[in-house]
């Protein structure tokens, strides 16, 4: 059909999917041939499910010639984090203590792309429990637009997938930027929803309390069309929210006129690499030209502070999480696991509680500088992809995250459980992707994809793509 077929959005192919130009069986194979030939180089790919998949696109095809469309992702290839329970599946969580573990059982994230009709590709790799550092047994996902450089740490299979073709949409999870952080190393759209908005039942947790499950794509649109899927009430998930699940992209073309977005400057330029803040600043002046209502805030004065206490809350949590195989199955860890598990089983309750004392006082300071906005813009990460090394990557020279340098324009939303979208905003002066990212309210996804949407059509940062 065209030359660059795995670089098209959802919206583009499921017309032609629903109206037959295409098949999906012709669509997977397209898929699973280009994973074939560049995923030896790029290991995106924890477990390619090919047979399976293939099966999936017959019985979609077969649905959809017989007039049962069930929306836009039938037929359609996607992915999932190597988090989420898939029947039959083996599900490793970046880990070699479950290489072995093969759930009898779909997690709800998995069982609501089947029941959209989409073709499941297979399972993707990402950073050992979701945390820093890759376990040495398994592979380590390259950055497609530049060897040894960054691919955004824990979601960093579900990010490079996104952005070398390999899948027309992915899921990744966040739990102090881990859906951020990809989708701008590797200039991807990346939606973070509301905590609760979708299940957590069948994935692997890092940390209970801070973990979101979202879409990484190629564009805004898409990121709503896989969140509209996933999304909504699980009574396997007692933390999932009642609301009912907004239209995503029902305001699609509504623009972003009147729309009061939040902007502290210095928050978006201090410590950050030149050219990003550069092109933040370049972005805020696009959607003020689109009608948009630039309002100078401030963020928390206590924020270095604050940030503090996301390390021993994760740590805690994940050390609970894994209560099962740590420490009695500890020498299978990588070594930045081991660690991360052995400082959070050493925290104390009220070293614990302390930390969420100074979390609950960041949501209270955050929900007073996003009150009389709509939206907050800033950068996802404070710099471009950084070169890396084996040893960082394994943690094999042990770097402290400085949460200042890493997490300070992801966590806040972390802690608040606010729903954020992350947009490429252009390439630096190396050819690397830069990032805008815009917070919204609880339950705004909607808003945040229409604003996405909307600085798509004013620019073309969405249809960069790298040197593959």
């Amino acid at each position: 059909m065209t030359d660059d077929l795995h670089y098209k959005t959802i919206s583009e192919l499921a017309p032609w999917i629903r109206n037959g130009v295409m098949s999906s069986v012709e669509l997977t194979e397209s898929q699973l041939d280009r994973i074939d030939r560049i995923d030896g180089q790029l290991k995106t790919y924890a477990t390619v499910m090919a047979d399976s998949a293939r099966a999936q696109a017959r019985v979609a095809d077969e649905e959809i010639a017989a007039g049962n469309y069930r929306g836009p992702l039938h037929g359609i290839p996607v992915a999932v984090k190597d988090l989420c329970a898939t029947d039959g599946v083996r599900t490793m969580g970046g880990s070699a203590v479950f290489a072995d573990n093969v759930p009898d059982f779909d997690s709800t994230v998995v069982a609501r792309f089947n029941e959209a009709g989409a073709i499941l590709l297979g399972k993707l790799n990402l950073t050992e429990g979701a945390m820093a550092g890759y376990n040495p047994k398994l592979d380590v996902p390259e950055n497609p637009w530049k060897e040894s450089y960054w691919s955004g740490a824990s979601s960093s299979g579900s990010g490079c997938a996104a952005a070398a073709g390999l899948a027309f949409g992915t899921l990744g999870s966040d739990t102090g930027g881990s859906i951020r952080f990809p989708s701008a190393a590797c200039g991807n759209v990346g939606l973070k929803p509301t905590w609760g908005r979708v299940s957590r039942y069948g994935v692997m947790a890092l940390a209970e309390s801070l973990d979101h499950i979202g879409p990484m794509t190629r564009s805004a649109a898409d990121a709503g069309i896989v969140l509209q899927a996933i999304a909504g009430l699980d009574p396997n998930d007692p933390t999932t929210l009642p609301h009912p699940v907004s239209e995503m992209t029902a305001s699609l073309d509504a623009g972003v006129k009147g729309l009061k977005i939040g902007f502290d400057e210095r928050y978006a330029s201090e410590d950050v690499e030149p050219e990003l803040a550069t092109a933040i600043t370049e972005s805020v002046k696009i959607m003020e030209s689109l009608g948009a209502e630039i309002v100078p805030v401030t963020m928390p004065a206590n924020l270095r502070e604050y940030l503090a206490a996301w390390e021993p809350i994760c740590a805690s949590e994940a050390a609970a999480a894994h209560a099962s195989t740590y420490p009695s199955r500890s020498d299978e860890y990588g070594l930045w696991f081991r660690e991360w598990l052995r400082r959070g089983a050493s925290l104390s309750a009220a070293e614990y509680a302390d930390a969420n004392v100074l979390r609950a006082a960041c949501v209270g300071e955050f929900r007073v500088t996003m009150r009389g906005i709509d939206l907050l813009a800033s950068p996802s990460t404070g710099a471009a992809a950084h070169p890396v090394t084996p040893g960082d990557m394994y943690g094999t020279i042990q770097q402290e995250l400085d949460p200042w340098d890493f997490f300070r324009f992801t966590v806040p939303a972390d802690f608040s459980g606010l729903p954020t979208i992350s947009l490429p905003c252009g390439l630096n002066g190396d050819g690397l992707p830069l990032s805008l990212q815009f917070v919204g309210h609880h339950l705004s996804e909607q808003l945040l994809v229409q604003s996405g949407h909307a600085f798509e059509r004013a620019t073309d940062f969405h249809n960069l793509h790298p040197p593959v």
